[in-house]
């Protein structure tokens, strides 16, 4: 059963469709009627997703997407409104925290696939994932400051894709940009029409698949931690994590088969 067929049968706010034969997890964000706002409901099941997978050895590649006309229009407002509190506020913005570094601490790669527009917190869900596909339709905006709200948090992972200049501009502004100039600024990695979106995931998904685990855990464990740091540390964390991976079994035998001009045997 394919993930729309699965969403249309069933009333879970994230659906989990189980991992096929090569180790790929598709998680659907599947609330459409409230544009798969990231509410309590959503954030709860989000995390329990993440932290299953994080366990489970055999999943190589998780892809996030979501049904209906946007892929998550951020924080659920009605929610939020309802409950003028500031213990409730820090409680949910540390909740939605912890759910997008869930994603950064995957050992696997997480590839958005989006469809429609990804607004406030939706957008910070696309930033904070490893990799993003979007068709062309989709659009992104860090709309809060609209109403209000500066977007502080869906901040932190945009100008960590986005250069600042432009960053800053969304932030202030509030206003959408389109797929196209989500990928010109970074914040997504292709963006292709939408008869052609599961495609281009798949491409993605299958050069993935092609390289051992074990490396792309030790490296995007490493590309994380190295961003924050200064250059002479991140260069010394570098070498160190180079060193213990070219002791790793895949490793070894990815250069000697370049050495002995033949596929490597993982």
């Amino acid at each position: 059963m394919n993930a729309a067929m699965n969403a249309a049968m069933n009333n879970e706010p994230v659906l989990v469709e189980s991992k096929d034969a090569r180790g790929v997890v598709t998680l659907t964000l599947n609330t459409p009627r409230s544009f798969n706002a990231l509410g309590e409901e959503m954030l709860g099941a989000l995390q329990g997703a993440f932290d299953r997978l994080k366990a489970d050895e055999s999943v190589r590649v998780v892809v996030l997407r979501a049904e209906g006309k946007a892929f998550s229009a951020g924080h659920n407002l009605k929610e939020m409104i309802a409950q003028p509190d500031l213990a409730y506020y820090q409680d949910l913005f540390a909740r939605c925290s912890r759910v997008m570094m869930a994603i950064q601490k995957l050992p696997v790669p997480v590839i958005a696939r989006v469809q429609g527009m990804a607004t406030a917190a939706g957008c910070q869900l696309v930033a904070q994932c490893d990799l993003a596909v979007a068709s062309e339709e989709s659009s992104f905006a860090v709309s809060g400051i609209n109403f209000g709200l500066f977007c502080s948090t869906p901040s932190v992972p945009l100008l960590r894709n986005v250069a600042p200049k432009q960053a800053m501009e969304m932030l202030v502004t509030g206003d959408f940009i389109s797929a196209q100039q989500a990928v010109t600024r970074g914040l997504v990695n292709r963006a292709v029409p939408a008869a052609q979106l599961d495609d281009e995931v798949e491409k993605l998904v299958t050069s993935i698949l092609a390289k051992p685990r074990t490396a792309l855990a030790i490296g995007k464990e490493l590309f994380y931690r190295q961003r924050e740091m200064g250059i002479e540390a991140a260069y010394q964390l570098a070498g160190q994590t180079m060193a213990a991976n070219m002791m790793d079994g895949c490793a070894q035998e990815g250069v000697r088969a370049f050495t002995e001009k033949r596929k490597p045997n993982w």
